[in-house]
């Protein structure tokens, strides 16, 4: 195992799309670890699929992890001693250690094609076996090798795996073996001279001296693969931890058919990052002395592979929505109604037009009702135009006092309404010139629970008569 002054590990995301909950899980994982054990937290950028891998995804997983803050100390942006950090930069680093191989007969060059290797694929599966490669060109001669060449094939590299057993130590599952046999040779670099994600991981781990690697279980089969190369290459390999992936309410893995799945959309919805960074600590683990809401040093004091579970965790977004209403209740005036703004002027109130001191007394008497920052769009509804309806007990009531007064505080037409093109806040003439407080009360939306809408509107400076 490898020896250094300390505990290091890494989050490699590949930009291909935006950054999954499952993966953000993996990324707090290794940071609640590092963070707890006084290591290094390293973000490592797996770019070398050309063609799916766009800035624009890169970014937004470094937008997303600041936002998650899960801050790390080697990386892009933040340097290091062992970049770069992008995989794409380091190909001379691997065509070094493919060249190591070559010599040492431990790969050999493949020229089967796609269609070739597909119809291989679905003989075995045919047959009830697991596909893999079968060897086509593992014991070519020089001649036949040079005469595909001749015909214009650029081959792929294949490692040798040979016979026997693959067996580790994994800090969640215990002993874990794996049967050569099954897995049959794999390819390294593929035919453009880009490093297959074994081959090059393998490496960029050994360089960057990571100590443990913590990541799904579904890498389980990729760990036996590396493995074998470290042991070619004469490195001493890490210690693993392959954690539990995120179900599901049907235990299928958790995709886009059960709802939203990217971090971004959990922003966009409203999630508070310390609530979603709560939540994923927890989920599929067990929580110290069985508290939920915990802090982040709460979090990172308590942290151990120990209480990782082995099996699926079902992803519960009514319990994630739960737990952001407690750390929105939490959050205190000033800094919620910060948070609020933004979604507050995508709902189409005018912000402008309020001062700070009423927007904070209208936060503050319907906090109690929102799980999601965006939940403030109907939050709002009673102090400002455009969504106010009456209820039938408010019809009721409108009825019984000709509704004289209470028309006065009622939207305006859609041709007034379009002329500004956003929502005001009730005027004070049109709430204290109202006797019919009672009426326009019961107007109000229902809640679970109901906010003192007479302190709210006395707080934002309005005179009401008593209800």
């Amino acid at each position: 195992m490898i020896q250094t002054e300390k505990i290091r590990v890494r989050f490699a995301p590949s930009p291909t799309g935006e950054l999954h909950v499952g993966n953000a899980r993996t990324a707090l994982h290794n940071w609640l670890f590092a963070r707890h054990s006084g290591g290094a937290f390293v973000l490592r950028i797996e770019d070398t699929d050309r063609a799916r891998t766009f800035e624009i995804f890169e970014q937004g997983i470094i937008r997303d992890l600041k936002w998650l803050g899960l801050d790390w100390d080697e990386g892009p942006g933040a340097g290091g001693d062992y970049g770069p950090y992008n995989q794409y930069q380091r190909l001379d680093l691997y065509k070094s250690y493919l060249d190591e191989l070559i010599r040492a007969d431990r790969v050999y060059p493949c020229y089967c094609t796609d269609e070739e290797l597909d119809i291989e694929r679905k003989t075995l599966l045919g047959r009830g076996l697991a596909p893999r490669y079968l060897g086509r060109c593992r014991d070519l001669t020089a001649e036949e090798r040079s005469k595909r060449e001749v015909e214009g094939l650029k081959p792929a590299w294949r490692f040798r795996v040979g016979e026997g057993q693959i067996a580790f130590q994994d800090r969640v599952r215990g002993e874990m073996r794996f049967d050569c046999a099954a897995l049959g040779d794999f390819i390294i670099v593929r035919s453009n001279g880009i490093p297959a994600y074994n081959f090059a991981v393998v490496i960029d781990d050994h360089l960057m001296r990571i100590t443990d690697v913590i990541r799904g279980e579904d890498h389980l089969s990729n760990t036996a693969l590396q493995l074998l190369l470290y042991r070619a290459l004469g490195f001493e390999p890490p210690r693993f931890a392959h954690h539990s992936l995120i179900l599901g309410k049907d235990r299928s893995k958790l995709s886009k058919r059960h709802g939203s799945v990217a971090v971004k959309e959990f922003r966009e919805q409203g999630f508070l990052p310390e609530a979603l960074m709560n939540y994923l600590a927890l989920l599929g683990s067990s929580a110290a002395d069985g508290k939920e809401v915990a802090s982040r040093d709460e979090l990172v004091t308590a942290f151990t592979l120990d209480r990782t579970g082995k099996s699926g965790a079902i992803f519960d977004e009514d319990k994630l929505r739960w737990m952001n209403g407690v750390y929105i209740r939490q959050t205190g005036t000033e800094a919620l109604t910060e948070k609020l703004i933004p979604f507050i002027q995508r709902a189409g109130y005018d912000v402008e037009a309020v001062s700070m001191a009423r927007l904070r007394a209208m936060i503050d008497a319907v906090r109690e009702n929102l799980l999601l920052l965006s939940d403030i769009d109907r939050e709002l509804t009673p102090f400002f135009d455009d969504k106010f309806h009456l209820s039938p007990r408010g019809r009721a009531g409108a009825r019984r006092s000709a509704g004289k007064g209470l028309r006065q505080g009622l939207p305006r037409s859609a041709a007034s309404r379009a002329n500004t093109g956003s929502r005001r806040l009730r005027r004070p003439d049109e709430c204290s010139q109202n006797p019919d407080w009672p009426q326009r009360q019961a107007a109000l939306p229902a809640h679970p629970r109901r906010p003192d809408w007479r302190a709210a509107w006395t707080g934002v400076g309005q005179d009401l008569p008593a209800a």
